[in-house]
């Protein structure tokens, strides 16, 4: 039966406020598994970050690359919600080429802009503390990806939106919905609209990078196959 060490860990920092283990520090410094290789506090917190460095990064490289949002039904931005109406009635007049191209554009978009995700997340990584690294152990399996998307979506959202803006541009969406928005606010009797792009697929990016980095971090904990170093072996399991 597989068991994960870093458990034990927590099991006796839990310990060592009460009696027998009363003899403890807060911060274990000794080696508290002697017999199966010596994990201590400084190997769990440093196999934590080794494991979210790896998942942010493959997850970054997943859809950075061409058809890394459009192609994937879970992460693909579509039309914004509140243009649906936009959409369908372009769709109806035989416009839907045009449609296509836009939600393919700012796909494009998203993807170009999710290559500067990286450093933030190495930041914030190197940046956790001790005891950031055990709740992470202890919470459920996109415990990580919910610390990281607290602390680092403020700074995606600002590197991202200028970036998306100039991807937007640079893969022609801007000019593509440009159009669309002009040919559907000339159909009698619709309420004009032109919903602010640049914000919804940079939202939309963001909110699509989370999940690939929840599934990269469930597969380092569950599939000991995803464990590549001797660290996150150490850490997670054989």
């Amino acid at each position: 039966m597989r068991t994960n060490r870093i458990f034990l860990i927590l099991f006796s920092l839990f310990l060592s406020s009460f009696g027998s283990f009363a003899q403890f520090p807060i911060e274990i410094k000794q080696i508290l598994e002697p017999v199966s290789g010596g994990l201590t506090e400084k190997d769990a917190a440093a196999g934590i970050r080794e494991a979210l460095v790896k998942g942010t990064g493959e997850s970054v490289k997943i859809v950075s690359k061409v058809n890394g949002y459009f192609a994937n039904p879970e992460i693909k931005i579509p039309f914004p919600p509140e243009a649906k109406d936009v959409e369908s009635k372009l769709r109806a007049i035989g416009l839907g080429s045009q449609v296509d191209e836009v939600i393919a554009s700012i796909n494009r978009a998203a993807e170009d802009a999710a290559k500067s995700a990286e450093p933030v997340f190495v930041a914030a990584i190197n940046g956790m503390s001790i005891a950031d690294a055990i709740n992470i152990v202890k919470g459920k399996n996109d415990a990580a990806t919910r610390y990281l998307e607290k602390s680092t979506s403020p700074e995606l959202k600002s590197r991202f939106t200028p970036i998306i803006k100039a991807s937007l541009d640079k893969v022609d969406a801007t000019r593509l919905w440009a159009e669309v928005i002009k040919q559907y606010n000339q159909i009698p009797f619709v309420k004009k609209q032109n919903p602010d792009l640049t914000s919804y697929v940079t939202d939309k990016a963001i909110a699509g990078l989370f999940v690939m980095v929840a599934k990269e971090e469930a597969k380092i904990r569950k599939d000991p196959a995803a464990r590549v170093t001797e660290l996150l072996r150490k850490v997670f399991g054989n």
